[in-house]
């Protein structure tokens, strides 16, 4: 009898399986796309030949680390002194010592690595249920980012998948545990810092300061725990090297802003007024758009500042834990980090990971006609597949950057927050005299 019901309890459970699939065709929809993709990626590395770009440098670096280097100025390619922070080294190592330091196996690696993050990416759609399910198939259509994971084996790839691997973290409410993926990310990548600003922000929205500064702590640790032996032995030449935001781009390389004139391109003024515009983006879209519903920016700030008021001096008998949309999580997240790419003073190739699995969500986000939203991202897509960049298309790029960016600023906010739990802490009862 015990059998016969375990049994009907798993077909029950299959019948139900079976019945959410009819009913979402999302879900059939995204694992025919991560099939599919990942023949494709297959059919690439076997048929396409692969162009050494910073794969020798990667190496040589790697080389020099596990060789007991351990002062980064002295950690160098054929292009140059190594410029990533300490987690680079271990996954690279890793890599290394898996492969041989053969491309080939390599490119096999990197192809999980891409069904990996697509994957995940297509896990973050599944659960906003912005995007109507045929237009997840745009996420396998960039022929650059594919030539990024399996024909150039670019960093950038480790960390975008990280970066993704924690928002989801995030949207389950595992907020520490996001924060340290996050860092990990960072690790490998400092593009990931781009996510910051949104980041904290919806931290604060989401947990009291303690939680706050916690999570934060943990994210601390992790850097340091990781560039530890380089930390000991040579403090000034690692945090130089690994975390330089001075560093000054090639103007021939960059696809965005290359119809800035070279001199003004290089220039600090011209870096100034950049990161001041991406300063003022951030302030208007948290203030308008991301805090609207509590009052601004500023409201949302100062309901922090009384609760610590209140928690110092013992008063408040409740404490509130919000949870938020996941909508609104993936949708400040990923306007944050599209703020800082169209401020970014220079874009290369490889660095078009770091938001084109933004591009499908965001102009659905966006109140645009189909036909147009499916222009606009053919445009994006066409613009990075030009080599080398010129003014035009350049031009073009930031134009449709800022077509987005504007559909994205008249959308209309969702709400943030799922609902309120609020818990009360028991006091204790007076004894009767």
């Amino acid at each position: 009898m015990a059998a016969k019901a375990a049994a009907i309890r798993k077909s029950n459970r299959s019948e139900n399986f079976i019945q959410k699939l009819v009913k979402n065709p999302k879900i059939p929809f995204a694992i025919a796309i991560l099939i599919a993709d990942a023949i494709l990626v297959a059919l690439i590395i076997a048929y396409v030949p692969y162009t050494k770009i910073d794969w020798d440098a990667y190496m040589s670096q790697v080389t020099g680390f596990l060789e007991g280097e351990r002062d980064y100025s002295n950690l160098k390619g054929d292009t140059g002194p190594l410029v990533y922070p300490a987690g680079f080294l271990y996954i690279y190592s890793a890599i290394q010592y898996v492969t041989g330091g053969q491309v080939y196996p390599a490119q096999i690696l990197f192809g999980f690595l891409y069904v990996l993050d697509l994957a995940i990416v297509l896990f973050i759609y599944l659960k906003t249920d912005v995007v109507p399910w045929w237009a997840l198939s745009l996420l396998s259509l960039s022929k650059r980012v594919h030539s990024i994971f399996v024909l150039r084996l670019f960093n950038d790839c480790f960390a975008t998948t990280l970066l993704h691997a924690a928002l989801v973290s995030i949207i389950c409410q595992k907020w520490h545990l996001g924060l340290v993926i996050f860092s990990g990310a960072v690790s490998i990548k400092m593009n990931v810092l781009l996510y910051a600003p949104p980041l904290l922000l919806l931290m604060v929205k989401a947990m009291d300061i303690v939680g706050v500064i916690s999570a934060l702590a943990g994210a601390a640790l992790v850097q340091i725990l990781i560039g530890l032996p380089f930390i000991l032995s040579h403090p000034a030449s690692y945090l130089s090297n690994a975390f330089n935001l001075g560093r000054v781009f090639i103007h021939f390389w960059s696809v965005n802003f290359k119809f800035v004139p070279e001199d003004i391109f290089v220039s600090k003024a011209f870096a100034l007024s950049l990161l001041v515009a991406h300063l003022s983006l951030l302030l208007v879209f948290a203030h308008y758009r991301w805090c609207r519903h509590e009052g601004g920016l500023f409201a949302v700030v100062r309901s922090k500042i009384i609760q610590l008021k209140l928690r110092v001096s013992q008063r408040n008998p409740s404490s509130t834990k919000k949870v938020l949309q996941a909508d609104h999580i993936v949708t400040t997240m990923f306007v944050g980090n599209f703020i800082g790419i169209i401020c970014a003073r220079s874009l290369h190739y490889q660095f078009y990971s770091w938001y084109f699995y933004c591009l499908p969500y965001l102009l659905w986000k966006a109140p645009f006609p189909t036909l147009l939203r499916l222009f606009l991202f053919a445009a994006v897509e066409f613009c990075w597949n030009v080599f080398p960049s010129n003014t035009c298309s350049s031009l073009v790029l930031l134009c449709v950057h800022l077509i987005i960016l504007a559909g994205l600023w008249i959308s209309s906010p969702e709400y943030p927050y799922v609902e309120e739990k609020t818990t009360y802490k028991s006091t204790p009862k007076k004894k009767a005299r």
